[in-house]
């Protein structure tokens, strides 16, 4: 259940952090920090490997309801918080330049981080427990039942821009590899 905005005022305070961290590197070097150098390279990979923890953690424990790693509200306020960093460094690692199949993953991210700003206004629509499961039997049943058809429908658009996000991705991160380090 998502009753604090918690995991937001986090992600702001790394953004913080990670945006102080990369504007030194600005002032040191004069210039943006490129993608392929070895700032840009770390934002990129460190910020891909929240985006994955975001996907792989967070489905994982909502899929084994009998494990117990914590709560569901907790691992969603940490799927919320490594979605909004995870993007956020990716979007840095671009260096600002847009083109080809890195643009397109480019776009992709920001799509699915405005469609993650969606599906949280949404599921905060929906009672739930501590756990966050849903209660059932509220006085304006209708217009919850409308909310989790909305929740549905969200599903079904947010999942498979992710996936096409990542197949992007290492798309992209193989294209980089090859050009970059085998053919020099």
């Amino acid at each position: 259940m998502l009753r604090s905005n918690r995991e937001l005022w986090w992600a702001f305070l790394v953004g913080l952090l990670i945006t102080g961290l990369y504007g030194g590197v600005y002032f040191v070097t004069r210039e943006v920090p490129a993608a392929g150098e070895l700032f840009g390279h770390a934002l990129g990979i460190f910020g891909f490997v929240l985006m994955l923890m975001t996907e792989i953690l967070y489905s994982l424990r909502k899929r084994t309801r009998s494990a117990s790693w914590g709560r569901m509200s907790s691992w969603l306020q940490f799927h919320i918080f490594t979605g909004l960093v995870g993007p956020y460094m990716v979007l840095l690692h671009t260096s600002w330049k847009f083109n080809g199949l890195a643009g397109v993953t480019t776009l992709f991210t920001i799509v699915i981080v405005v469609s993650g700003f969606i599906g949280r206004y949404i599921f905060t629509r929906i009672p739930r427990t501590l756990d966050g499961l849903e209660i059932e039997g509220t006085l304006s049943e209708s217009a919850l039942r409308q909310a989790r058809q909305l929740m549905a429908l969200w599903h079904t658009i947010h999942i498979p821009i992710g996936m096409v996000l990542f197949v992007s991705a290492f798309v992209h991160m193989g294209g980089a590899l090859y050009y970059a380090t085998l053919l020099k």
